[in-house]
C-alpha cells in the first residue's frame, strides 16, 4: 500500500479538499499509472454531493483519466513503463456474465466496478478516482492513448466521448442519415463531432438562440431553436435519429414528433424521471423507438479513441488547477464551461 495525495469530499455538504488515500500494491495483472490529467464530469458533482443517494465517503471523483505507466505486474503484456494510457468510468467487472463475454462490461449482470464510489471485487475496498496522484488498475480496463491525440483534450473522451460515440455506432448511424443532437454542452458537442465524422447531416436542437453560431462552429449543419413552434413544426418527420444529451427533465413529445417512421430517440443525458409523461401515440403512430445508452465496453472505448485520432476529434476543454475544483463545480452548475474542465494534476503537488 502507498500513500497518495488526492482531493475528496468527506460528506455530502463538505467542499472538495486534500486527503491522503491508500493505493494498493500491484497485483499480477495490475498497471500503476501516474495521473497527468483528469477530466471533470457532472457525475463527479452528483457523487460528491450524494445527489443519487448512493455515495460512499470519502468520495475521490474522476473517471476521465490520462496518465503514464510507472510500473506493471508480472502478468501484464499490453503495456510497459512510459506508455500513455487512459482509464474511463469503470475499473473492473465480473468478466464472466453474458454481457462481459460480449464486450459489454458496462452492462455487467453483476454490476461494473466504478472507477470511484465502487467496491473492489477482490478486497471490498472503496475505489478512488482520478483526482489523485496515481491509480492502480487491472490491465484489461486500461486503454491505449493514440499518439495523434492531445492528451489534455483526450481526457473527456473517456466519458463524454464514449457516451456519445457508443449509441451512434450501436444504432448504425451512417452517411446520409439525419441526426438531431439535443443540447449543446459537454456531451452535445461531442455528439455533433462523431455524427459528422460518421457522415450524417447534423442538426442541433437548443433552447438558446445564443448557441446557434456556437453549434455551427462545432460542425452542426443546422440549428433549431426548440422553443420556436414554427421551427419545431417544420422539423416534423425529418430525422432518423435523435441523440438526447439534456441532463434535466424535459418534454420528449415534441422531439419524438421530429422522427421519421422507425426513428430512434436515444437518451444519454437524463437518469431521473421523464416529465411531463410520454404520449404513447408519439411512439406507436410511427413505430418509433425510445432507447437509452451508457458509455461503452473496453473494446469499443478503444475503438472510439482510435476513431477520434483518425478523424482529428477532441473535446473542447478549459484547463484547471485542482485547488480551484470547488469554483469549477459552481460554474458547472451554472453551465459556465465550454465544454469540459480538465485538471492538470501537476497542481496536486502544491496541495
Amino acid at each position: 500500500m502507498s500513500n497518495t495525495k488526492a482531493y475528496a469530499a468527506q460528506t455530502a455538504t463538505s467542499k472538495m479538499a486534500p486527503l491522503s488515500i491508500q493505493r494498493r500494491d500491484l497485483r499480477p495483472d495490475d498497471v500503476s499509472i501516474e495521473i497527468l490529467y483528469c477530466g471533470v464530469c457532472h457525475s463527479d458533482i452528483h457523487q460528491a454531493e450524494n445527489d443519487w443517494g448512493n455515495s460512499m465517503y470519502p468520495v475521490v471523483p474522476g473517471h476521465e483519466i490520462i496518465g503514464r505507466v510507472t510500473a506493471i505486474g508480472p502478468q501484464v503484456t499490453k503495456y510497459k513503463e512510459g506508455d500513455y494510457v487512459g482509464v474511463g468510468c469503470m475499473v473492473d467487472s465480473c468478466c464472466s456474465c453474458s454481457s462481459c463475454k460480449t464486450g459489454l462490461e458496462q452492462y455487467c449482470d453483476n454490476g461494473m466496478v466504478g472507477t470511484y464510489n465502487g467496491k473492489d471485487l477482490h478486497d471490498g475496498t472503496l475505489t478512488f478516482g482520478g483526482y489523485s496522484e496515481r491509480i492502480v488498475v487491472r490491465e484489461d480496463f486500461v486503454l491505449s492513448i493514440p499518439e495523434a491525440l492531445d492528451i489534455k483534450s483526450a481526457a473527456p473522451l473517456l466519458c463524454a466521448g464514449i457516451t456519445t460515440y457508443s449509441p451512434l455506432k450501436h444504432y448504425g448511424v451512417k452517411a446520409g442519415d439525419k441526426v438531431g443532437v439535443l443540447g449543446m454542452g459537454g456531451l452535445g458537442h461531442m455528439g455533433v463531432k462523431y455524427a459528422k465524422a460518421l457522415g450524417a447531416e447534423v442538426t442541433v436542437f437548443t433552447r438558446s438562440a445564443n448557441k446557434v453560431n456556437e453549434a455551427k462552429q462545432q460542425g452542426a449543419d443546422h440549428v433549431i431553436i426548440s422553443t420556436d413552434d414554427d421551427q419545431m413544426a417544420a422539423a416534423s418527420l425529418q430525422f432518423d435519429f435523435l441523440l438526447d444529451t439534456i441532463p434535466v427533465a424535459h418534454d420528449f413529445n415534441p422531439y419524438l414528433n421530429c422522427l421519421k417512421v422507425d426513428g430512434v430517440h436515444i437518451v444519454v443525458g437524463l437518469i431521473t424521471g421523464i416529465e411531463p409523461p410520454l404520449w404513447g401515440v408519439n411512439l406507436i403512430s410511427k413505430r418509433r423507438v425510445l432507447a437509452g445508452s451508457m458509455i461503452g465496453g473496453i473494446a469499443e472505448t478503444q475503438e472510439m479513441l482510435d476513431f477520434s485520432a483518425e478523424h482529428g476529434i477532441s473535446c473542447e476543454v478549459e484547463m484547471l488547477d485542482i485547488q480551484h475544483i470547488n469554483e469549477a463545480y459552481e460554474r458547472m452548475k451554472k453551465g459556465d464551461v465550454k465544454y469540459r474542465f480538465v485538471i492538470d494534476m501537476e497542481s496536486l503537488k502544491k496541495a
